[in-house]
């Protein structure tokens, strides 16, 4: 069997907002045309530049910022370091000058309105996010290069599928040779060095993660994911207003914060944890803040603003909303706990990944929102004290309980029922886990390998017009206002 190697890094990726697959992915593959111009010394001989974008990327590239991500990537941005405060004005003046600097150094005419062309009704066979970029240069020469864009911001190019199976991109290159102490493609493999070594599936992945880079340096890493997570949800409760994009989405997380809060004050998110474990631990209360906590991350995202792919950016807020639950209720708030939190996440999520689809154009919302609740509830049964198999257990209990689900976007954008399913994903995934916990996993009659693959004949089964084209489902069936954005 030839083993994939994916790191937490992989499945966790910092990112802007509102998709993973929309956004990051052809932000990504902007930027690596670039940078395979700029090797060949070739940068400044480009006279003009075209992108066209294919199947989901062009029937929902609209709403979900494909073109302003591929603008951004063709500037040489970096969406982990550029200000998301900036993009709505970078992308004005791009398109009040018809002009842009490619790779931050070479200017070129470019006008977003004719040299990025949607076609809707053409896909290419790969993958149906598929975007190809043109350059022509100033000697007549031009070249084109296709990137498919496959969920999760993983990117392949069209001539390398095979060199880069997984769609790391350039960022991790290198890793697809890698020989792992633990390599893993499916639960079996997972549970066999588990048995093997007696070892718990956190420990595993940080062993397979020393073969990148030191244990010191692999904590550092998941520890900045968090961060960037808790910002997220920090920022999402205090942040007010509508929902860019047309359909007049109210914020929410805003307003139950407050209602939640009651009379007490914060001034950052140290004392916001502390007057949020102050308020008690009945039901009612710790499930409002669940619902609190997915829906500020979503709303963030949706909004433009700084996520962490989890493992996908319209799934973003299930894994930070299960976390903090576990850091605000369940004593979790120890570096230790979260990063065993994560990279238990994480190696489930390639599971996910390897054997069937985080993309939810290839296989529609069981694909993101089933894939990060399985991830999260695994991660919090681990942190519970969860027995390996009962860990396992509640990733399948969590997906079972997914399969089937649809994406279908109102007017192509990342709200509506996206950020609302954050909140159901995150519930599903605490049941799930309490449920595995009180269970004896040896009796099971499902495993996590039999989910994974029933969720992707499922995906394979599924029409079209449920995959991300708002061509299906509530995208059709809303009052006409609503879609004329």
């Amino acid at each position: 069997m030839s083993y994939e190697p994916i790191s937490v890094f992989d499945m966790f990726k910092i990112s802007v907002g509102p998709s993973s697959s929309h956004t990051l992915g052809p932000w990504r593959a902007a930027q690596r045309f670039v940078q395979s111009i700029k090797i060949n010394d070739s940068l400044s001989h480009v006279q003009s530049v075209r992108v066209l974008l294919y199947g989901s990327l062009a029937k929902t590239g609209k709403g979900h910022g494909t073109d302003i991500a591929v603008q951004l990537g063709l500037c040489g941005d970096d969406p982990v370091t550029f200000d998301v405060n900036s993009i709505d004005a970078k992308i004005h003046d791009i398109a009040s000058m018809k002009e842009i600097l490619l790779g931050g150094t070479h200017e070129i005419a470019f006008d977003p309105r004719e040299d990025i062309e949607f076609l809707m009704n053409e896909s290419l066979p790969y993958h149906p996010n598929a975007v190809t970029f043109l350059a022509e240069f100033h000697n007549g020469e031009s070249i084109a290069e296709t990137y498919y864009s496959i969920g999760g911001g993983f990117v392949i190019k069209e001539t390398r599928p095979d060199d880069d199976p997984v769609g790391r991109g350039e960022a991790s290159a290198g890793k697809e040779q890698t020989q792992l102490p633990f390599p893993v493609d499916t639960a079996d493999d997972l549970l066999h060095w588990c048995m093997k070594t007696g070892m718990s599936i956190s420990e595993i992945v940080m062993e397979n993660e020393h073969a990148w880079r030191s244990e010191a340096a692999t904590k550092e890493g998941v520890l900045n994911i968090w961060r960037v997570m808790k910002e997220c949800i920090y920022k999402g409760c205090a942040t007010e207003g509508y929902l860019p994009g047309g359909l007049n989405v109210k914020r929410r997380a805003h307003a139950l914060n407050k209602k939640l809060l009651a009379d007490k004050t914060y001034k950052d998110y140290d004392s916001w944890l502390e007057a949020i474990q102050k308020g008690g631990n009945n039901f009612k209360y710790i499930l409002d803040w669940v619902s609190c906590f997915a829906l500020a991350v979503n709303e963030e995202n949706a909004s433009f603003g700084r996520v962490v792919t989890a493992p996908t950016n319209g799934a973003a807020g299930v894994i930070p909303a299960v976390l903090q639950y576990y850091v605000a209720f369940c004593n979790g708030n120890s570096n230790e706990q979260i990063i065993k939190f994560l990279l238990t996440a994480s190696e489930v999520g390639s599971i996910f990944k390897k054997g069937s689809t985080i993309s939810a154009a290839m296989g529609g919302c069981q694909a993101e929102i089933g894939v990060s609740s399985a991830m999260a509830a695994a991660a919090l049964t681990e942190c519970m004290g969860g027995t390996q198999r009962q860990v396992l257990m509640a990733a399948e209990i969590a997906m079972e309980h997914h399969l089937g689900l649809t994406c279908d976007p109102i007017a192509g954008l990342v709200q509506v029922p996206c950020i609302e399913r954050n909140t159901m994903g995150a519930i599903k995934a605490i049941t799930a886990s309490q449920l595995a916990l009180q269970s004896t996993p040896d009796f099971a009659k499902v495993s996590l390998d039999a989910v994974v693959k029933t969720m992707w004949d499922t995906a394979k089964d599924m029409n079209h017009k449920y995959k991300e084209t708002a061509e299906g489902g509530l995208a059709v069936n809303i009052p006409l206002s609503l879609s004329e954005c």
